[in-house]
């Protein structure tokens, strides 16, 4: 099966209380066609300034990989810079955010598995 770019859903919400509103592209469209092993499997695309606000993941884990721009991401309580390559991992029960402090938009692949 072929899913063209222009056929991907898009969505544009404010996520955990954050900043502004992330572009969520849908590579998945629905959590049955990750077989039950996950929610979310999207690009990503944060502009400067905005931010994913605080929270905990309970019962599943995310995994961001980063296409391009910079940010300051909250690994369990400890910020780092993260950029182009970087990938960063919350596991069940961790906590996370990540703020946006580049020029350009932060683009980056986002998977949401259950544990």
């Amino acid at each position: 099966m072929l899913r063209k770019r222009e056929d991907h859903v898009i969505e544009h919400r404010c996520i955990r209380g954050g900043h502004g509103e992330v572009e969520g592209r849908k590579i998945i469209e629905c959590p049955e066609e990750l077989y039950g092993k996950g929610r979310l499997f999207n690009v990503m695309t944060m502009q400067p300034g905005d931010t994913i606000g605080e929270h905990v993941h309970e019962g599943e884990e995310e995994i961001f990989h980063f296409l391009s721009g910079t940010a300051e991401y909250d690994d369990n309580g400890t910020w780092v810079q993260v950029g182009p390559g970087d990938t960063v991992f919350c596991r069940d029960g961790e906590l996370h955010a990540m703020v946006n402090t580049g020029d350009e938009p932060l683009v980056f692949v986002a998977l949401i598995v259950y544990r």
